[in-house]
Formats: C-alpha cells, structure tokens, sequence
C-alpha cells in the first residue's frame, strides 16, 4: 500500500525547499532536488490516475446494477474490462517505481532511454506575417508529435498581439524523436495572403528552426560559479507585464556570454528548470560545433540570418504545395501536413539525406 499522505508531504516540502532563494548558489543541489521532486510526481500522478480509473469503474457498475438501458449496459461491461485492464498495466508500473527507488544516476547501457530535443523557432523575415508563420510552424510540430506519442512543453515563448510568435523554444521527448525531427533544422519560407493584406497580393515570409539534442547528465557539465540568475515580470503581448511578480528567469553563462530566458510558467521554480534547460542543450550544441570546426576547420551552422533565399522549404499555400529543396520533391494537401500529418515528408527525407 503507497503512503499518499508521506508522499505528499515529502513532495510539498521539496518545492518549498527549491523555491528558496539561498538554492540559487549551489546548482548542484538545485538539480537534486529537481530530480527527486520529478520522481515523487511519477508517483503521485500514477496514484492519481489509478483513483480516477476505481471511479469510472464504480460508475460503469452502477449502470450494470440499474440495468434499465440493455445498450448502456453492454457498453458499461466492456469499458470496466478495459479499465481493469489498464488499471492492472499502471499497477504494475507504479509498484516498478517504487521498487527501484529513487536513483540520482543515469540509467545503466541497458536501459532503453527515449531521445529528447529542444527546439527553437524564431521568425524571420516579414514582420507579423513571419511571427504568425512561426506560430503555425510550432503547431505542427506539437500535431506531429502528439501522433508520435511524444512528451511536449513550450520552455519560453515571446507571443505577439496578432497571435503568432517572434520566438518560441519548446521540449520534445519520446522514442525517435531525434531520428523524426532532425531534418526540420534550417529556414523555412512561406507565400501565402496574410490575414491582414487587404489588396489579396501573396506575401514571402520566413520563420527558422533550430534543432538541439538534449544532453545527458554526463554530456554536459557547468560550475554554479558560471552562472548569473536575474528575476524579472513576466511579459505579454506587447510588451506589458501580466506578473507583478517576479517569475521569470534569465540566466547568463559567463565564460561564453550565453543567455537563456524562460517566462512561460506563473512560478519562478518552473521557469528556472526551464531556463537551465534551454541553457544546457545550448552550451552542448556549441560544444559539439567547436568540435566539428576543430576537426574540419569548418563551421557549420543551422539557421543562418533566415533571409529569404537561406531556405530548405517552401510552404507555398496558393498552390496548395510543400516543397523541400533539399531532396527535390514537392507535397500537396499543405493544409494537412500543417496539422501535423508530418509522417510522409520525414520518411522522404530520412530516405533521401
């Protein structure tokens, strides 16, 4: 039997804990306490989903008991067979869980380990055209990775009045995420009469998208001392602010000038894990380019100042047609492909590149 109640109250004063200000200086045990909260949610989201699949069930029975609609019956019947059954599958998960304890490590080579990538889209050239181009682009990649079955969380967002985004950084984790979405990587154009055009003439606009793996606890190390943590009110649209408190987070690398922000969540601790996580995936990002350029004496870069002709896609919407310029070929039904049916162009490229 799971102590709810102890579980509960180790996890309330785990969050008291990290939102202390004093925690700012010792990062290391920052990212313990992250972990160990992350595995006590595991817990308590499990348990809390088991409780609500007993209700559904005692609610299916008591259709069964009144028995005054034979078709509601049947189906009563055959959702607590399939509540049963999901109910046994996440008991055994959560009794898994609680078995294994809670470990800081990383998994042993054995452990299968799902991918995880950030991704940053940024608008380019076109003024709010290329900001609503940059929100339809995370749509479809949130779409996509919905039918993936993939884990997704905006990390930190800069939103615009008209509805689209001058920037939006967001987490993808799931099986083959890497594999599935590395190709996304570069400027994406789009022509298509905005909204706004009033003259009905085709405007060219471009959004850019930077991939970047996740690293691993042991692929990436950083001193606290590096470190400079700003607070700061959250702002909208526009620039005002909708927070009097200060709930945002700007964290400075100092020894490379690298800057990261978060904003999206109403808590500072939130943000902050955020913040350090756009933070770690940049610096390795780096790490792995001084080390391409240290071999090839090349740099290789993703996304370019996103001028028109630094493209590798075209989202023509007059002629109903996604062209990606990398391997030639061309889709139509864009409307589709921008809800997030994604499969075909990636299994293109992952054949062709």
């Amino acid at each position: 039997m799971i102590d709810t109640g102890s579980i509960k109250k180790e996890y309330n004063e785990l969050l008291e804990e990290l939102a202390s200000p004093e925690l700012i200086s010792d990062w290391e045990k920052f990212q313990n306490l992250t972990k160990r909260k992350n595995f006590l949610e595991k817990i308590i989201d499990g348990q809390k989903e088991i409780s609500e699949i007993d209700n559904k069930i005692k609610e299916n029975q008591s259709i069964i008991t009144a028995n005054e609609d034979r078709e509601l019956v049947s189906l009563a019947e055959v959702e607590i067979i399939q509540l049963r059954e999901k109910e046994k599958k996440l008991k055994a998960e959560l009794e898994d869980l609680l078995n294994a304890d809670f470990i800081e490590d990383e998994p042993d080579s054995n452990t299968p380990v799902s991918d995880a990538a950030i991704i940053e889209i940024r608008a380019g050239t076109g003024g709010n055209e290329a900001a609503l181009f940059a929100g339809d682009l995370y749509r479809m990649y949130f779409r996509y990775s919905q039918t993936q079955n993939w884990k997704s969380n905006i990390l930190d967002s800069s939103a615009t009045e008209l509805g689209g985004f001058k920037e939006i950084v967001f987490g993808l984790e799931g099986n083959d995420v890497l594999s599935g979405i590395k190709y996304e990587a570069g400027v994406h154009r789009v022509q298509r009469i905005p909204k706004t055009e009033k003259a009905g003439r085709i405007h060219t606009s471009t959004a850019s998208v930077a991939i970047l793996p996740k690293p691993k606890k042991t692929e990436i190390k950083i001193n606290p001392k590096d470190l400079k943590i700003d607070f700061y009110g959250a702002a909208g649209p526009g620039g005002q602010y909708v927070q009097k408190r200060h709930t945002a987070v700007r964290i400075t690398h100092l020894p490379t000038g690298t800057v990261v922000t978060s904003q999206t969540e109403r808590n500072q601790l939130q943000n902050r894990e955020n913040a350090m996580s756009i933070l770690e995936a940049r610096l390795f990002e780096k790490q792995k380019t001084n080390e391409e350029e240290r071999i090839s004496g090349k740099r290789k870069t993703q996304i370019g100042s996103a001028k028109r002709a630094e493209k590798i896609r075209t989202y023509n919407f007059p002629q109903n047609r996604l062209t990606d310029h990398r391997i030639k070929k061309s889709w139509h039904n864009l409307e589709k492909i921008m809800n997030g049916e994604l499969k075909p162009v990636i299994k293109d490229l992952q054949k062709n590149l």
